[in-house]
């Protein structure tokens, strides 16, 4: 997901998440989702069959839906079943308690029928897009999907899904998964049935409906690439969006196979500048201009295929491992299309990003303080977590990192990961431990503070100085210090290992240096710059 700022903050006020509930009796296997839409009123009908496996034996299922309120807005359940037999059944502040007739035994599945309808209060946005025009887009990060589907609303809870959409004939839809059917019903509507059998979670299940030209940009291996853009800017939109199908390629040769059976890149209705949503992408209507500035967006959102979507955050904590994974395969993406210098300035202006961030929120990027989870859309997750990814990788080498990422998503495609998860299979990758590093980079929070000093002794021809951590812990790390000297064709760089608060370093010269410079490479983030003592 890309951020969209001025949405978010706005977000923050209007969309408070709630909590997990500690532990869950169940684990789901599948939704089935049957839903109406109309062009009347903003009501949408339901039927829901949530296949669920139980923890441990019991006779309750507990499922996330929004209650409707007093403004008219949240669901109303009507009737539960089970083999189509009625269940009895509470709906009390956004909680649906489904008892079973008979006890469940552990590991057994059982499969709820529940109809329910209502106003969507958030997480399917219906309204009307830029050029005036009714649409439905689900919008459910992070926790927003129980606004108009019974679920399981949390990361850690992956299942196959189906959507059964019934609208006016007029919509063009797409879901996650293979489309499995389209056909007209009367009294002008028509039915579209899509399926995904890899297991998502909640954060990433979606329905669109608007009025949509489509267009096939292409296969990759054999997974079809698709454009789906508003009729009045299609021309544009077709050729923004045509760079996914050699963005897909890219991450499919670096990380590993494709999971899903189709890529739908969507122009659409969303709070965020994008959405990573499984096998159907949502984009920002604004980010259709003709001009293909949304490159590094659809870049990001397509390396949550594989860090968000089949490898996934076990809690919220952690979303570092999908929001900083997608933020830092865009930057090693446009490393290789558009060159070092590039990615040196990308990774620049995060760090400025970074420490304008910490002054102001002091907080690790693992943070389990956190209870409104939108909050977590911030530089920690997305700038400094791509960060921590970047100076691993320039501490144990391009070729271990490389296997490590691979090894990473080999392991945890389909399942949940935590920060150790990853660290352990780096350590394994590159043989070192590394429990400084992701204790240092991801539990503490801030980054150095540096005071760096130095001068040149004509008489000694040596260049020495000083570097002075100013923050409390002192962190560790590789710093790269480089100067020219006359007639030389390149910089002199050297490598101090910092450890201390205070770090003395003296190096022979030829002769004067100049353009003395901390960091040359931009691979550590840190603030501060270097100052010469006459």
């Amino acid at each position: 997901m890309r951020k969209s700022i001025t949405l978010l903050l706005a977000s923050l006020i209007l969309y408070p998440a709630m909590a997990q509930r500690p532990g869950s009796a169940i684990d789901v296997n599948n939704y089935i989702f049957e839903l109406e839409l109309n062009d009347i009123n903003d009501q949408i009908t339901g039927k829901a069959t949530v296949d669920v496996r139980f923890l441990q034996a019991g006779n309750l299922v507990q499922l996330d839906l929004v209650s409707a309120n007093s403004k008219g807005k949240g669901m109303k359940v009507t009737r539960v079943t089970e083999n189509n037999k009625p269940l009895s059944f509470t709906h009390l502040r956004d909680t649906l308690l489904i008892t079973l007739d008979a006890p469940a035994k552990k590991d057994e599945s059982r499969s709820v029928e529940i109809s329910y309808e209502g106003i969507p209060a958030d997480g399917l946005i219906i309204s009307k897009n830029l050029f005036g025009h009714r649409g439905f887009f689900s919008d459910n990060w992070p926790n927003r999907a129980r606004n108009w589907i019974p679920c399981n609303d949390h990361p850690a809870d992956k299942a196959g899904v189906e959507f059964i959409i019934t609208a006016p004939d007029h919509y063009q839809v797409v879901a996650n998964g293979v489309q499995l059917e389209e056909s007209s019903l009367p009294n002008k509507k028509k039915l579209t049935h899509y399926k995904e059998t890899v297991p998502l979670p909640t954060k990433i299940m979606v329905i669109g409906a608007a009025d949509f030209a489509v267009q096939y940009a292409g296969e990759v291996g054999c997974v079809p690439v698709y454009s789906w853009i508003y009729p009045e800017n299609k021309e544009k939109g077709f050729y923004d969006y045509a760079m996914a199908k050699d963005i897909l390629a890219y991450f499919i040769n670096l990380v590993g196979p494709y999971a899903y059976k189709k890529l739908a890149n969507v122009q659409s209705t969303t709070m965020f500048g994008g959405m990573e949503n499984a096998s159907a992408i949502f984009y920002a209507e604004k980010s259709v201009t003709g001009t293909r500035k949304c490159e590094g967006l659809i870049a990001h959102e397509i390396a949550h295929q594989w860090f968000g979507n089949m490898a996934t955050e076990a809690d919220w904590s952690h979303i570092w491992l999908s929001e900083g994974f997608a933020t830092y395969m865009t930057i090693w993406y446009f490393e290789r299309t558009h060159g070092q210098d590039t990615a040196a300035e990308m990774r620049a202006k995060d760090r400025k990003t970074v420490i304008t961030f910490s002054r102001k929120y002091n907080e690790p990027v693992v943070d389990n303080t956190v209870t409104d989870y939108l909050q977590l859309l911030n530089a920690n997750s997305y700038q400094k977590g791509g960060w921590v990814l970047h100076m691993l990788r320039t501490q144990i080498g391009d070729s271990a990192f490389l296997r490590g990422i691979r090894n990473y998503y080999a392991a945890f495609a389909g399942r949940n990961a935590v920060t150790e998860d990853l660290q352990r299979v780096m350590e394994k990758a590159s043989g070192r431990n590394l429990s400084k590093f992701f204790k240092q980079w991801l539990y503490t929070p801030g980054q150095p503070k540096l005071d760096i000093r130095w001068k040149y002794d004509a008489g000694k021809n040596m260049i020495s100085g000083t570097i002075e951590q100013l923050q409390p812990t002192p962190f560790e790390f590789p710093l790269d210090l480089s100067w020219k000297e006359a007639g030389e064709t390149y910089p002199t760089v050297i490598t101090l290992r910092v450890k201390e608060g205070r770090t003395n370093f003296s190096f022979p010269v030829k002769s004067q240096p100049s353009n003395f410079e901390v960091d040359p490479g931009v691979n550590l983030l840190f603030e501060g710059a270097a100052k010469e003592d006459k």
